[in-house]
């Protein structure tokens, strides 16, 4: 027989704060009313929410407006986790939401647990995936989780939004089409590189060519001085002999 109770709180499926909802026994049992999201609907409670509804409302918006200020860090995070695979991008174990938990908050440094990440099943292969993450009832964002086997394969990944994997046969070369477009994003990351020195190099050369330049001035700055001094030493030296 379902089990009457008052939420305190939007749960997500089922309704928002004030609502008499019908549930199972075990899911209020075992995850409403003892995560204080809910209320058994007895006149009593439902007496003390009319009473306490004011308050709870409040606490609720503060509590939201909190959320949505982590919310802009957290989904702006990048997370990565580098785990050992085979070829075919099989983990040699998984990622949990305590993984994803403990790198978001690392990256965003941002107070994220495990209960908010929601997985429907654990990680078991390399690639990139969107994840969820609750950080209140009404706040929820969704986080892109890099999973592979080196930083390198990471960065093609979150470039391609592929797994970088082998063949179905295990080999490990790849398709004709992965491995081009594996090698425009190496070569488009080769650019950046070449371009990124070229601008060094030539940031250099002008820094080296102004000091050049900067010295010569001194140089021929000094110049003028002893030219001028020559014919006083001459006269005097005509007043002498004369």
């Amino acid at each position: 027989m379902p089990t009457q109770v008052i939420l305190l709180e939007r749960v997500e499926k089922l309704g928002a704060m004030g609502d008499v909802v019908a549930v199972k026994p075990g899911y209020a049992r075992n995850y409403l009313l003892p995560q204080s999201k809910a209320l058994r609907a007895t006149k009593e409670n439902i007496a003390y929410f009319e009473a306490q509804k004011s308050h709870l409302q409040k606490a609720n918006a503060e509590k939201k407006a909190d959320a949505e200020k982590i919310a802009k860090k957290v989904e702006a995070a990048k997370v990565v986790i580098i785990r050992q695979a085979s070829e075919g991008g099989q983990l040699y174990g998984s990622v949990t939401s305590r993984d994803i938990a403990e790198v978001l908050a690392a990256e965003s440094k941002q107070p994220v647990t495990r209960g908010q990440v929601y997985l429907n099943t654990n990680v078991k292969t390399i690639g990139v995936f969107t994840v969820d993450v609750i950080l209140h009832p009404e706040v929820k964002v969704k986080v892109s989780v890099n999973v592979a086997r080196t930083p390198d394969e990471a960065e093609i990944q979150a470039k391609t939004g592929k797994a970088v994997i082998a063949d179905p046969k295990g080999e490990k070369s790849r398709s004709k089409a992965a491995n081009a477009e594996l090698d425009d994003v190496k070569s488009s990351m080769l650019e950046e590189g070449a371009l990124a020195n070229e601008k060094a190099e030539a940031a250099e050369e002008a820094k080296a060519s102004a000091a050049a330049d900067e010295k010569a001035a001194k140089k021929a700055a000094k110049k003028p001085k002893k030219a001028e001094a020559a014919p006083a030493d001459e006269a005097e030296a005509e007043t002498t002999i004369g």
